[in-house]
C-alpha cells in the first residue's frame, strides 16, 4: 500500500460510520497513542467499543487492527524527526515573528509547511479564500503575499466569483481558511479548485475538517483565539516564503519601495 496512514484516513473518511470517524480523528490527532495502545485502550479514549476500532481497520481496506497499527507506527516514527526539525525551524527561521503570537500558534509541521511554501512560490497564481470571520486573516495574507510575488487573488468576505475560479490551472494554488463554524463557501472553493487540478492548502483547526479532508496540504491553527491563531500562522508562512525565495521577494520589494516613494504613500 503506497498511501500513508493520514492519506488513507482522508480518502476513506466520508465513507466511515459515525463511530469509526471518532476513532479516525483520535488516531490522527494522537498517532503516538494509536501506535502503542491496544484496540481496547484506543476505543476507551475515543469513546467507542473495541469492536469499532477493529472494524475501522477493515473499513480502510486493511487486513486487521495489527496492519492498521503497523501503518500508524511507521508514520509516527518517521514524523518524530520532522517534528524536531519543525521546532528548530520555528526557532531559526521565524522566531522573531512568532514571539508575539506564541500563545496562539499551533506547532507547525515542518513537512507540511515546506510543501505549502514550495507551492506558493512556484504557482502561476495564488487564490486566497476566507469567508466571514476568516476574511480578516485572508486579507492580511493576501496583502503581505502581494509584497513577495505577483498574481495573488482574494475572495470576497461572503462569496466568490466562478469567473475567477475558472482561471485556475493545474499550476495554481488555492489557500482556504476554514475554522468553526465551517462555511459552505470554503468547501465549495476547495472542491472547485480540485476540479481545476489546482493544489489546495487548508489553514484549519483539524486535519479532518471539511476542507482538511480534501486539501493537498494542511496547516493547523490553534483554536483558542481564532483570528490570532490564523494571523500567527499566516506570519510564519510569509516569513518562510521570504526566506526561501529571498531573491525574488527582494526584487519585488525594491520595485514596491520605488513606487511608494514616487507616490508619497508613507510619511516616513
Amino acid at each position: 500500500m503506497n498511501q500513508s496512514f493520514q492519506e488513507l484516513i482522508k480518502h476513506k473518511f466520508s465513507d466511515l460510520s459515525r463511530g469509526q470517524k471518532k476513532v479516525a480523528e483520535f488516531l490522527v490527532n494522537f498517532m503516538e497513542k494509536g501506535s502503542l495502545y491496544t484496540a481496547g485502550q484506543i476505543g476507551k479514549e475515543a469513546g467507542v467499543s473495541e469492536t469499532t476500532v477493529i472494524r475501522l481497520a477493515y473499513a480502510l481496506g486493511l487486513n486487521g487492527f495489527s496492519d492498521l497499527q503497523e501503518l500508524m507506527r511507521k508514520e509516527w516514527l518517521s514524523s518524530t524527526e520532522s517534528k524536531e526539525a519543525a521546532s528548530r525551524h520555528a526557532a531559526d527561521t521565524a522566531a522573531e515573528e512568532q514571539k508575539p503570537f506564541g500563545e496562539w500558534l499551533f506547532p507547525v509541521d515542518e513537512k507540511e509547511l515546506s510543501q505549502a511554501i514550495d507551492a506558493l512560490i512556484k504557482s502561476d497564481q495564488v487564490y486566497i479564500a476566507g469567508f466571514r470571520e476568516s476574511h480578516t486573516a485572508a486579507y492580511w495574507l493576501y496583502y503581505k503575499m502581494n509584497q513577495l510575488r505577483n498574481h495573488v487573488l482574494l475572495s470576497f468576505p461572503t462569496g466568490f466569483l466562478l469567473e475567477t475560479l475558472c482561471n485556475l490551472t493545474s499550476a495554481s494554488t488555492v489557500v482556504v481558511f476554514s475554522l468553526p463554524r465551517y462555511t459552505k463557501e470554503a468547501l465549495e472553493v476547495a472542491q472547485q479548485a480540485k476540479k481545476q487540478g489546482s493544489k489546495v492548502i487548508a489553514i484549519t483547526d483539524r486535519r479532518l475538517s471539511p476542507v482538511g479532508q480534501i486539501a493537498d496540504t494542511t496547516l493547523l491553527a490553534g483554536t483558542t483565539e481564532h483570528i490570532l491563531s490564523l494571523l500567527a500562522l499566516s506570519q510564519v508562512v510569509i516569513s518562510s516564503m521570504g526566506k526561501k525565495d529571498e531573491q525574488t521577494a527582494g526584487k519585488r520589494q525594491e520595485r514596491l519601495e520605488k513606487l511608494y516613494a514616487e507616490q508619497g504613500i508613507f510619511l516616513e
